[in-house]
């Protein structure tokens, strides 16, 4: 297990310099960001990114995202174009060095929370999910949402959900597949393993298909191209946003075939409505049983990149909600602990048979 934290760039004030003084990092996940959705990323912008983490003494193996434009998943003539920047997009990555690629499927919205600082009795702040919230949002009179206020404007919000309103599930498994059958092919050749991301939360919202939500979905998605470059971000705390989704399971099914590229691990605390929130990534204070994950994990022999994911704002750091350092931190150092007595034990096991 190769323990990794994401890095938004010179912007982040987060600093690599600080991330490679946590025990076990191993490496940084990040991307381009300022170059527009469904272009080509330059050579020269990831051949820098590359340089400045290795500078810090880090790995840069994963990126995390190539972003899917939307015309893609709406089957739009133009995504013929899009895809042929993507499959680029690809190619450049991996002439970088990049082995992994993170993406998603989400129609508009890439992730969702009604709060992006929740105040919890201990003090610290976190990210939440306030489904009742959500259901009373009518998409007519627009949509106010942390994190995507100034994402679109009101209008371009509202004209994409109307085009949206006429594309059902199965129209957006089908838009899908004909992505994955133009990109996979791309990968198996430039060495890539591209990684799914689940829905955030795993649920419809605002009308809108959503389609990797569950382990029927996860099943279907890998055997649309049956390829180990055909592969999943399996991500704790979206999919575990489900209490029915068991993700120890999912971990020793997926995991045992060599489907899951890149792990989140993230703990949230869920109510039954759907509500949660973000906890810290010990089991007690969650609805998820990390050690029983990390174990799953272990036990299928998992050789691939993990990250804590987010993490709580505590000590009063401020920065990006979900990405500070110290909570993260903790975090990586703890599942990091958790690899290491599950493998000492298994040594230790398998000494005295």
């Amino acid at each position: 297990m190769k323990m990794t934290l994401r890095w938004y760039g010179e912007s982040d004030p987060v600093k690599l310099e600080y991330i490679r003084q946590i025990p076990g990092i191993y490496g940084i996940v990040s991307a381009v960001y300022d170059v527009p959705v469904g272009e080509v990323w330059p050579m020269e912008k990831l051949l820098t990114l590359r340089k400045r983490i290795e500078d810090a003494g880090l790995k840069f193996e994963v990126v995390e995202s190539v972003p899917v434009h939307e015309d893609i998943k709406m089957g739009k003539p133009s995504r013929v174009r899009l895809i042929a920047n993507f499959q680029q997009n690809i190619r450049n990555c991996a002439a970088a060095g990049v082995k992994v690629i993170c993406y998603n499927f989400m129609p508009v919205f890439d992730w969702t929370r009604t709060e992006m600082a929740r105040q919890l009795p201990d003090g610290s702040f976190t990210l939440a999910f306030d489904a009742q919230a959500v259901a009373r949002i009518d998409p007519e009179k627009g949509i106010a949402l942390p994190g995507w206020d100034a994402s679109y404007k009101p209008e371009e919000l509202k004209s994409l959900l109307h085009e949206y309103a006429s594309v059902s599930e199965e129209m957006l498994w089908g838009n899908l597949e004909y992505f994955l059958k133009a990109i996979v092919p791309v990968a198996e050749e430039a060495g890539i393993k591209m990684a799914m991301h689940p829905d955030d939360p795993p649920r419809s919202i605002f009308g809108l298909p959503r389609i990797v939500k569950n382990r029927d979905d996860l099943a279907r998605l890998v055997k649309i191209v049956d390829s180990p470059a055909n592969g999943l971000t399996l991500c704790s705390g979206s999919l575990g946003a489900d209490l029915c989704n068991s993700i120890e399971a999912l971990v020793r099914e997926f995991g045992a075939m060599g489907r899951i590229h890149f792990g989140h691990l993230r703990n949230v605390k869920v109510e039954p409505d759907g509500t949660f929130y973000e906890s810290t990534h010990r089991s007690a204070d969650g609805s998820l049983d990390m050690a029983a994950i990390v174990k799953a994990y272990h036990d299928v022999g998992f050789e691939g990149y993990v990250r804590p994911d987010h993490g709580r704002m505590i000590w009063g750091e401020t920065g990006k909600p979900g990405y500070g350092l110290y909570d993260r931190a903790l975090g990586a150092v703890y599942l990091n602990g958790l690899w290491e007595a599950f493998s000492k034990f298994d040594d230790r096991r398998a000494a005295r048979v």
